[in-house]
């Protein structure tokens, strides 16, 4: 997380230059003839738009003024065509103050939850900030391999060519997991699993390192996706993520008595067909094993 790195001012200035680019003069009723140098706005477009002056926009691109107004980063956010979440996450930037650094926390999941999942029908496994898998059920697993506790979930859908032809939209789920991991950061910086993630993704993702850089920012909650099966084929269903402490649950559905209903029952048949000993290990990681391997 380079950007962040050089402070809360900085980390501002980088998401305004990041959705400045993304506009584009027609957006904002400006003339789009003549040649241009830079993508979207100019600085001085945006100053102008906003009703401040160009010199003061420059220092907060440039990190040197770190308490814009309220009223400046409304104007703002309307200038970048900002939604809901990403206005908000402009204001917690501007907010951010220096702190202490956190103590690692590990994400446990409570022994009930265990429960829950063992009872189940449905694919439903535990996430953490970072999308770790903490622990699946058997349904989960039978969806997909990589929803193995100790997987990533946006590792495996960067890097793994089987996650990849897994999802029916993959630019679109690599574009809301990325932005969602974004969100999650938010003022978090120095936890190192965020850093060491943002930093192997970066290395090894030249979609990670495209996406990133655009600060795009959104909720990853509910929702309905599509995916292929190598076996049961094409399956539609609806997510739902429910928080439980500092980690999350997370619960994949059919429609009632739809063609993805009779499929999931056939699923069904093969998460039951694992052994005792192999739910017990898969399901309930030792205390050893909290930390997310690769």
């Amino acid at each position: 997380m380079r950007e962040e790195e050089a402070g809360d001012g900085h980390r501002l200035g980088s998401y305004l230059r990041a959705r400045r680019e993304l506009v584009s003069p027609s957006q904002v009723g400006l003339p789009t003839g003549g040649r241009r140098r830079v993508p979207g706005l100019r600085r001085e477009e945006v100053a102008l738009l906003a009703g401040i002056s160009p010199d003061y926009y420059l220092r907060l691109e440039r990190g040197r003024d770190k308490n814009p107004s309220p009223q400046v980063l409304e104007s703002l956010a309307r200038v970048l065509q900002l939604d809901d979440i990403e206005r908000t996450y402009l204001l917690d930037l501007a907010a951010a103050r220096p702190r202490a650094p956190r103590r690692k926390r590990s994400e446990h999941v409570p022994a009930r939850v265990y429960e829950l999942l063992a009872h189940l029908q449905i694919p439903a496994f535990v996430e953490g900030r970072a999308f770790d898998v903490l622990a699946s059920n058997p349904m989960a697993r039978a969806l997909s391999p990589r929803l193995q506790p100790g997987q990533n979930r946006l590792r495996s859908l960067l890097l793994d060519p089987e996650e990849r032809a897994f999802h029916q939209d993959w630019t679109q789920a690599t574009a809301d997991f990325i932005a969602a991991l974004r969100t999650t950061v938010g003022d978090d910086i120095d936890n190192p699993r965020f850093v060491e993630l943002v930093g192997e993704l970066a290395l090894s993702s030249q979609r990670f390192r495209t996406l990133w850089a655009r600060h795009d920012v959104r909720s990853l909650d509910g929702g309905t996706t599509t995916v292929h099966h190598p076996v049961v084929g094409e399956l539609r269903l609806h997510r739902d993520k429910l928080p439980i402490g500092d980690v999350i649950l997370v619960a994949y559905y059919p429609d009632k008595d739809s063609d993805s209903d009779e499929k999931l029952q056939l699923l069904a048949a093969l998460a039951h067909s694992e052994t005792p000993d192999d739910h017990t290990r898969v399901g309930r990681p030792d205390a050893s094993s909290n930390r997310p391997t690769r």
